[in-house]
């Protein structure tokens, strides 16, 4: 990959909230991190960091993201949303990632349930959300993603048959700073469109490869069988149970794979979870639900 550009980036955007400010850093342990630290200390919204290396990436359930130095784009941007807003900023993420891989690679990526980017059944990128709730009110929520830009998964056992990158799918070398530019770009536009009650969900719906397929949610050590038949208004999974009972899968603690396979899917930072089941405000009853490749 080649270096980011972070002055050209800056150059081509005019946001309206995302991206108007970029704190770029070569090396960081994690982009979230520091992102939440500019939070706390009064940073306002719509702030990104940047790194071209993590040396602590995470993602659900804190698992390590595979991230060798000069394949991966790392960034974090601090929302303040409203409340009701919280569910949207996974979708908005998600969606303005599959439009960014579209616009420069020619390929159409699905997403699986919440929050994985694919591109030909393997995963290329990933999104993490961390709010920080108090009584009602979203004190900020932090948005993590992650891109696979170079990594030559071949050469990681843990992930060689699960995942590829953004070159790979484009054929081409994609500049880093023409992703990121067009990410924020994206961003910035789905995020204001929700602030003004247009609601994400329905495109980020038709892009889900999860609904219809058979899967197996395990949940505080139950295994649950079921089709993935669709989504709540909140981005929720509703699982068909084999007895046709209707489960409510949301982000929390559950595991889901198809039947028969015993393979985990890969998490990246950026692959937490999503709407109001966020790190700060899970629900007792809540289901965080890491999808599974074959």
């Amino acid at each position: 990959m080649t270096k980011l550009d972070v002055l050209d980036v800056e150059r081509r955007l005019s946001p309206q909230v995302i991206g108007h400010k970029l704190y770029y850093h070569q090396s960081l342990p994690s982009t979230m991190d520091e992102a939440r630290r500019l939070a706390e200390a009064g940073a306002s919204e719509g702030i990104v960091v940047v790194a071209e290396d993590q040396t602590k990436g995470r993602g659900r359930f804190d698992r390590q993201w595979i991230s060798p130095v000069g394949v991966n784009l790392a960034f974090s941007t601090l929302f303040r949303p409203e409340i009701s807003q919280l569910p949207f900023i996974n979708m908005a993420a998600a969606l303005a990632v599959c439009d960014a891989f579209c616009d420069l690679t020619g390929r159409s990526p699905e997403i699986k349930w919440p929050n994985d980017v694919m591109i030909g059944g393997k995963k290329t990128g990933g999104i993490l959300v961390e709010s920080a709730v108090q009584g009602g009110q979203v004190s900020h929520a932090i948005l993590g993603m992650g891109i696979n830009i170079d990594l030559d998964a071949q050469k990681e056992e843990e992930i060689a048959n699960l995942a590829t990158a953004l070159n790979s799918a484009a054929g081409r070398i994609v500049p880093p700073e023409d992703l990121l530019r067009q990410l924020l770009h994206d961003l910035d536009r789905l995020y204001i469109e929700a602030t003004h009650g247009v609601s994400p969900l329905p495109e980020w719906e038709t892009l889900l490869e999860t609904i219809g397929q058979s899967i197996q949610a395990t949940w505080r050590q139950e295994t649950y069988t079921g089709v993935a038949e669709g989504i709540d208004n909140l981005g929720n999974l509703l699982l068909r149970l084999e007895d046709g009972q209707l489960m409510t899968l949301t982000a929390g603690d559950v595991s889901l794979r198809l039947p028969g396979t015993e393979s985990e899917g890969t998490e990246s930072e950026g692959t937490e979870s999503v709407g109001p089941e966020s790190e700060a405000e899970a629900r007792p009853d809540s289901a965080e639900v890491q999808t599974q490749i074959p």
